[in-house]
């Protein structure tokens, strides 16, 4: 008994002193005036909870409209919505480093931790990394490559037509969703080592690598809350492989070290091919102090994992928001079948059609890739707010794209509606307003980032983008059966279940 009461006691006393220790942080806390949750204040088991219910977007929205434009999230985690704090936090120079939340995307191995370009907090280690092979990522590298685009489009094209278009398939339903995925995955591959993975042909999911993509970031959304629990479950060697390693990821990291082998063991493979397997090898070349062959096999894996699902969500959230907007989807199906384009269709001609152009900028602002803040950490200096409240250094601060792209105040009236005119010039607006109101909007455009972590990849995804909206909106007439799509919101946020009818209209 006597035991029993002495642990009673040093259990209380623990808690006493755990809870004591919480009340004092949070009344010295130089964040305390900033308003947000109770909870958040204390402890960051507040938002682990909401991102792992899925309900981040709804939440912080809310906040923002309650609280005004700076708002608390975590013990020392503060969110805002002011457009004008966007070059300061992602400013080209980087002063604001990324925080702790992207060390879960490291990679342990051998007992090491092996950061990547996308994971590392270091503007030294990304720019070492980047140098080598930026210029694959330019636009003019884009149109480059646009053969093997065309060629992975007549692929989805001919796949779409037998499958849900002719014979005894027509009218069947088509989860266009699915098949955007399955364009994005192989024409990356197509793109970085001149052959697909397989997608398209075969039809599905193969292996497992679209499940695997999302259940990776899955526990990349909710463990980077707490990134300290990350070395106690995915970097902890001890661990149990099968939980936490995603193992399935060697499917792809398989694919790239085999296209990796057989272009040493055969040179005569890449000869004239214009994928980035030959360009990464020319950096080798040209920068051997900076990358090895594990560089270069690193490069493709990022390649296909980081860039197809971005690529495919984008092109996805366009897609469903056409589909649910009538007068716009018709607007710009008579845009392109005026314009009497090309199979596939060509960026050249396409780049410069207006009404296109506005959908695609809509759908970017409506269904921005990433739902999370993009953390950064204040910098010695300090950030002084327009408040003129200052968060001090190492404070965690961010923008989340889902809510600062749905501000009235910026993107004008009806935020929450697909609204393409929106970006283009009213009859009764001048070209100095409009010209102004345009570049408020893309100040606060952060579809891809910003400052000097920007997404490398955004010209390269953007042709391809429009590629696709003008191939298969010029081509069918994809029918809308009113059912809402399914989001899965994480760091990335996933729309799933797009289901269509595919047509061949008699005009086109």
């Amino acid at each position: 008994m006597a035991l029993t009461g002495l642990l009673t006691k040093a259990i209380g006393l623990g808690l006493v002193f755990l809870v004591s220790r919480y009340i004092l942080a949070y009344l010295q806390s130089p964040l305390k005036n900033i308003p947000g949750p109770l909870l958040a204040k204390f402890s960051n088991i507040w938002r682990f909870a909401n991102h792992y219910g899925q309900n981040h977007i709804e939440t912080q929205r809310k906040l923002h409209e309650q609280h005004g434009d700076v708002v608390r999230l975590g013990p020392n985690t503060v969110s805002v919505a002011d457009a004008s704090l966007i070059k300061t936090i992602y400013n080209t120079r980087g002063t604001f480093l990324k925080s702790d939340y992207y060390s879960v995307n490291d990679a342990l191995q051998d007992g090491h931790i092996i950061q990547n370009i996308f994971s590392t907090r270091s503007n030294e280690f990304h720019s070492r990394g980047v140098k080598p092979v930026q210029k694959l990522y330019s636009l003019q590298n884009a149109l480059q490559i646009e053969s093997i685009m065309n060629d992975d489009l007549r692929t989805l094209c001919s796949q779409l037509e037998s499958r849900f278009i002719n014979g005894g398939n027509k009218g069947k339903t088509c989860d266009i969703a699915d098949w955007i995925s399955y364009f994005a995955w192989d024409f990356l591959g197509d793109m970085t080592w001149s052959k697909r993975i397989g997608f398209m042909e075969q039809g599905k999911d193969v292996g497992d690598m679209l499940g695997t993509a999302e259940r990776v970031m899955r526990y990349f959304s909710v463990i980077g809350q707490i990134p300290a629990l990350d070395k106690l479950l995915g970097k902890n060697p001890k661990w149990p492989r099968s939980l936490y390693k995603f193992d399935d990821f060697s499917v792809a990291a398989g694919f790239s070290v085999e296209r990796f082998m057989e272009r040493m063991q055969n040179p005569s493979l890449g000869e004239g091919k214009k994928d980035f397997l030959n360009g990464f090898l020319e950096a080798k070349k040209e920068f051997p102090e900076l990358v090895t062959d594990n560089e270069v096999i690193g490069y493709m894996i990022i390649n296909v994992l980081g860039g197809a699902d971005t690529l495919a969500i984008v092109i996805k959230g366009i897609f469903y928001h056409l589909l649910k907007s009538p007068a716009a989807k018709a607007r710009m199906v008579s845009e392109l079948r005026a314009a009497h384009l090309a199979f596939p269709a060509p960026y050249t001609a396409i780049e410069h059609l207006s009404y296109l152009d506005a959908c695609i900028k809509e759908g970017l602002r409506m269904h921005p890739v990433v739902g999370h803040i993009f953390e950064r950490i204040v910098p010695a200096s300090g950030l002084t707010l327009p408040s003129g409240d200052v968060l001090p250094p190492g404070t965690i601060v961010g923008v989340n794209p889902w809510v600062i792209h749905y501000q009235e105040r910026i993107f004008g009236k009806e935020p929450h509606v697909f609204r393409p005119e929106r970006w283009l010039q009213g009859e009764e607006e001048g070209k100095l307003e409009y010209e102004a109101r345009i570049k408020k909007m893309k100040d606060a455009d952060m579809a891809f980032g910003g400052g000097n972590r920007i997404c490398l990849g955004r010209p390269l995804a953007l042709v391809e983008v429009y590629k696709v909206v003008a191939t298969v909106f010029g081509r069918y007439d994809p029918e809308d059966p009113s059912k809402e799509w399914d989001l899965h919101k994480q760091w990335f946020v996933w729309p799933h279940d797009i289901k269509v009818k595919l047509r061949v209209p008699d005009n086109a």
